[in-house]
């Protein structure tokens, strides 16, 4: 007999604990408003984390279920190859394949021929996978609408895009003087 029971989560979450103070690089000693950035960006990325986890479990997913189907949903209807996805995860053939086939299962996502390549397949997600990505999505539009002001969010979308270019570059570049 198999448990089907979901886990019973809070309504809220607890408090996040304090992290430690941690030595910042020397050149952002001289710079106090860079080391508040990147504390309060490690703030940020622990309480993505926190709720991602959170809302995914709610769902009865994980967080890598979860950020798939916000690529999907990104996808605009497009669907993407599993390679496309696997790349984009950072997941191996077997592990990609095993995600598709938990969410396919769930009735998140589907397999459609690609008209492209007769010999791959696209993913799309349902109407249900959708609602999953439109409920945790709401949680962050929510909170985005908190705390940013309509005037600021061209500019914050703007500027994370940036850092999110800087990081892959930087990302990048020590890889490749890895690999020399």
């Amino acid at each position: 007999m198999t448990d089907t029971t979901q886990p019973v989560l809070p309504d809220t979450l607890p408090p996040a604990p304090v992290s430690p103070t941690v030595s910042l690089p020397d050149i952002v000693d001289a710079d106090t408003d860079l080391a508040q950035l990147l504390t309060a960006f490690r703030v940020l990325q622990t309480q993505h984390a926190r709720v991602l986890h959170h809302e995914s479990v709610v769902r009865g997913l994980n967080a890598t279920d979860t950020r798939f189907v916000f690529f999907l949903a990104a996808a605009d209807g497009d669907g993407v190859t599993p390679k496309q996805a696997g790349e984009y995860l950072e997941l191996t053939t077997g592990a990609m394949t095993s995600l598709v086939d938990r969410l396919e299962q769930r009735g998140h996502l589907e397999r459609r021929p690609n008209p492209q390549d007769r010999r791959s397949v696209l993913l799309h997600l349902t109407a249900s996978g959708a609602e999953v990505a439109r409920q945790i999505g709401a949680v962050y539009s929510d909170a985005f609408r908190e705390v940013v002001a309509p005037a600021d969010r061209v500019r914050l979308a703007a500027a994370f895009t940036g850092l999110g270019d800087a990081l892959d570059r930087h990302s990048r570049a020590e890889t490749a003087a890895r690999s020399a």
